[in-house]
């Protein structure tokens, strides 16, 4: 697809602005009735979803020509979504998020790219991820705990830990608990160790979708090989990644693809693992956007000349992403309050750390964060939960920097704190 394949859908914007604000009847306050980290921080229309669907049409048009300046506005936008859900909440004939994704393609094809993103896809081709990190290292992360190799032997569930799992010292308590929860449970699991690769689903989304789907297709080879029957990871990009995107690039997945909230809700249901230890604490919930609004599956492009007569299953609105598995588990678990902040599910705010901005804009990245944070302290939370291994660590990174008094964690540390192990 390209941009003139989307042209449509620019033409179709009616710049009513909708695509700057949470859904006016899902807004609780003033304070937090907004939800482009974008159009907030820079405050200019061109930043908005609005913005760049005018922009795209006129690149397209040949009415105003790609430069540096223009660019820089396409890669001030963590790719959240929100503004694609807020629009589909008013109509349903406009795909935002696909004249974004093609806006990023248009600016790599045409020699407008971030020094920074060039480091990650150097990074991705020297080493296998894109966080600079050394490839052999890839499985230090599981060392003492008895995983088997999927390269030696055969497995039921693939677990794909993802890139900021395996490489961050600070996350490592969370990922090896996770895989003992399993190990626990007897689930017959294994890992790719040092030869688990990225995903490919940031490069690809950052415009480079040629390196994508390289990754896209070893993968699927991989799993192939693994004679896996379910694949698991508990990163939510990697989860968007498998779930969606390789199917938008005709690289389907030939397993069934869980994210790890959705199979420890079965664990629990099932009472495979068992829940004991009271855990005294008032938490809210974060939805990562890769497993909200971005986590739905991929239903093919729409072939008919009129996007209003697609059905619901037939388009992205966010209302079919993993928003309950997390926040059952929390309800599950003996102590846990769960205070709902005001933007959740679909209109949820972002982390800030996608679409390249942490690495390219990493202020704009902090000050996104800080804004979640201020949120989740204003429900009278003590710790702000989350999903995602990309959320955990930008907020908390930002609560050391800020002092702010909100402690940061993954839904399975408190399942592993009640399991006591």
């Amino acid at each position: 697809m390209g941009l003139k394949e989307l042209q449509n859908d620019m033409e179709g914007c009616s710049r009513c602005s909708s695509c700057k604000w949470v859904p006016f009847n899902q807004i609780k306050s003033w304070r937090f009735a907004k939800n482009c980290p974008s159009i907030t921080r820079y405050n200019f229309h061109a930043y908005s979803g609005s913005g760049k669907m005018v922009m795209a049409n006129s690149i397209l048009q040949g009415r105003t020509e790609l430069n540096d300046a223009v660019a820089d506005i396409v890669y001030h936008c963590q790719l959240c979504g929100a503004c694609d859900a807020a629009c589909k909440a008013y109509r349903d004939d406009i795909d935002v998020n696909e004249v974004l994704l093609e806006l990023r393609v248009h600016c790599v094809e045409n020699g407008y790219v971030m020094p920074e993103h060039l480091d990650v896809i150097e990074s991705l081709k020297r080493e296998d991820n894109i966080l600079g990190e050394l490839k052999k290292d890839r499985g230090v992360w599981a060392e003492g705990l008895g995983l088997k190799n999927i390269n030696e032997e055969k497995v039921d569930v693939m677990f794909h830990a993802g890139c900021m799992f395996s490489y961050d010292p600070n996350l490592r308590d969370t990922i090896r608990g996770t895989v003992r929860i399993l190990l626990k449970a007897g689930i017959d699991v294994g890992i790719a160790a040092r030869e688990e690769s990225c995903c490919g689903g940031k490069v690809y989304q950052n415009g480079y979708q040629s390196d994508g789907k390289n990754y896209a297709e070893d993968m699927v080879r991989r799993v192939i090989a693994s004679g896996a029957t379910t694949l698991v990871t508990p990163c939510s990009d990697c989860y968007a990644t498998f779930l969606y995107l390789y199917s938008r690039m005709g690289k389907e997945m030939p397993v069934k693809v869980l994210h790890i909230s959705q199979f420890m809700e079965e664990l629990i249901r099932d009472n495979k693992i068992q829940l004991k230890n009271e855990i005294p604490m008032r938490v809210t919930y974060h939805d990562p956007c890769h497993l909200g609004r971005k986590g739905e599956p991929y239903t093919g492009d729409w072939t008919g000349k009129n996007k209003l007569e697609r059905l619901e299953d037939q388009k992205r609105q966010g209302w079919f992403g993993i928003y309950d598995p997390p926040r059952n588990i929390l309800k599950s678990l003996p102590g846990i309050e769960l205070y709902e902040m005001e933007r959740i599910r679909e209109y949820a705010w972002c982390c800030g750390s996608g679409g390249g901005v942490l690495e390219a804009f990493p202020e704009f990245s902090a000050e996104t964060a800080r804004e979640r944070l201020e949120e989740a302290l204003s429900t009278g939370a003590e710790a702000l939960v989350t999903s995602c291994p990309w959320c955990e660590n930008i907020f908390k990174n930002t609560v050391e920097e800020t002092g702010m008094d909100l402690n940061i964690y993954d839904v399975n540390d408190l399942v592993r704190l009640s399991m006591d192990i």
